[in-house]
C-alpha cells in the first residue's frame, strides 16, 4: 500500500479559508449505507438520518492557543507550534522555525512575558519548558495564536478563538480541532435530543502530526503519532446500552472513531487512559464505530485512510469526486460527509 492511493485532484479555491455562519449552515454529504448513492444536504437536515436510540459520540477536547511568536537572546525571530505537553508543569514538545537552531539551554522570550526554556531535540521536535507565571495555562491561553492549519492562509483572528472550537469543548490538551464537531450548534444538538438522540463524550488530544504528509516508514511501520485518549467507564456504559438495544453508535469525527477502536484493540471496548498509536487504513476491522460524521481530508493522509478503511475506498472516492463537482468547501472550516460502515469484504 502507498499514499499514491489516497490521491486526488482538488482546486485550491475550494480549500475553505472561514467558517460559515451559523455553523451548522454548512453542506453534508450522506453516503449511502446501500447502494453508495450520494445526497447533497445541510448539515441542519442531520436528524433526517438519525433514530431515536442513536448515539453520537464526540469527542470533548479544548484547542490550546499553541502558536508563539517570539526572539532568541540574539534577537532572532522564532516560532514555535505546541505539538504536545508532556507532563502539568510546563514541558511539552514543539515544532520549532529559526533561521538557526537554538541549542540547549537557551531561553526564548516569547510573547506576553512567556519564556521557553530549550531542552534538547527529540526527532523532528524540540523539547521545551515553558514558564513565566504560575497559572502557566492561564497565560498560555491568553498570549498563544490559534494553530490554524498550515492551509488556511490568513493569520488568525479573534474570531477563530471561538470557531475553532467546538461548542462542547471542556478537556485543553489538543492543537488541532476535531473538525468535525465545528458543525454542531446548540440549536442543532437541542434538536437531536428532541428526537431521541442520545449523546457520550470521548477525548483525544489532537497533535499537529495530523497534518503531516504520510511517510513511507510510516507504511511500513503500520503505526502513527501517539495521542493521548480517554475513553471512560460512563462512555462504555453508554456504548454497551446502545447496542443492547439495537441503537447505532456514530463517531462524530476520525479522532473519536480512532479512540474507540483503540479502546477496543483486545477486542472488547474497555475504559482506557494513556497514548495510542493506533494506525487504521483498509482492512482494518471496526469493532466499535457504526456511522461516521467527518469533514473531507487532505489528499494522501492518514485522515483519509481512516476513512476509505471505514466506507470502503471506492465509495468514498466516488464521494470526493461528487464534493470537487459540485464545489463542497473542504477541510477543518469546509463541509461534512456522513458515512456507515462498508461490509469488510466492500473494503
Amino acid at each position: 500500500m502507498t499514499s499514491d492511493l489516497f490521491d486526488y485532484d482538488l482546486p485550491p479555491e475550494l480549500i475553505a479559508q472561514t467558517p460559515v455562519s451559523p455553523r451548522s449552515a454548512s453542506r453534508l454529504m450522506v453516503v449511502s449505507a446501500d447502494d453508495g448513492g450520494l445526497a447533497d444536504r445541510q448539515f441542519a437536515d442531520l436528524g433526517e438520518y438519525l433514530l431515536a436510540g442513536d448515539l453520537l459520540v464526540f469527542n470533548d477536547t479544548r484547542v490550546v492557543p499553541a502558536r508563539f511568536y517570539g526572539r532568541r537572546p540574539t534577537g532572532g525571530r522564532v516560532e514555535l507550534l505546541l505539538e504536545r505537553f508532556l507532563d502539568d508543569g510546563g514541558r511539552a514538545h514543539v515544532a520549532l522555525r529559526a533561521s538557526k537552531s537554538p541549542r540547549a539551554g537557551e531561553v526564548l522570550t516569547l510573547e506576553g512575558g512567556l519564556y521557553a526554556t530549550v531542552l534538547g531535540r527529540t526527532g523532528e521536535l524540540t523539547e521545551v519548558m515553558f514558564s513565566g507565571a504560575d497559572d502557566l495555562m492561564g497565560l498560555i491561553e491568553r498570549v498563544g495564536h490559534v494553530p490554524l492549519p498550515p492551509y488556511i492562509t490568513r493569520p488568525d483572528n479573534e474570531n477563530d478563538r471561538t470557531r475553532y472550537q467546538t461548542v462542547y469543548a471542556r478537556v485543553p490538551g489538543a492543537v488541532a480541532a476535531p473538525t468535525a464537531g465545528l458543525h454542531f450548534d446548540e440549536a442543532l444538538l437541542a434538536r437531536l435530543a428532541g428526537q431521541g438522540v442520545e449523546t457520550a463524550f470521548v477525548t483525544l488530544h489532537v497533535g499537529a502530526g495530523t497534518f503531516r504528509p504520510v511517510r513511507p516508514e510510516t507504511l511500513a511501520q503500520g503505526r502513527l503519532h501517539p495521542e493521548r485518549i480517554i475513553v471512560s467507564e460512563a462512555l462504555v456504559a453508554a456504548i454497551a446500552a446502545t447496542k443492547a438495544h439495537g441503537g447505532r453508535v456514530i463517531a462524530v469525527g476520525t479522532t473519536t472513531a480512532r479512540a474507540l477502536e483503540a479502546a477496543a484493540a483486545s477486542g472488547t471496548l474497555r475504559p482506557y487512559i494513556g497514548d495510542t498509536d493506533l494506525f487504521i487504513r483498509p482492512g482494518f476491522q471496526f469493532r466499535v464505530t457504526e456511522g461516521l460524521i467527518t469533514n473531507f481530508h487532505l489528499p494522501h493522509s492518514t485522515l483519509l485512510m481512516l476513512v476509505c478503511a471505514f466506507a470502503g475506498a471506492d465509495r468514498v472516492r466516488d464521494a470526493y469526486r461528487r464534493a470537487v463537482m459540485m464545489r463542497y468547501r473542504f477541510f477543518s472550516y469546509g463541509d461534512a460527509m456522513l458515512l456507515w460502515r462498508a461490509a469488510r469484504e466492500n473494503k
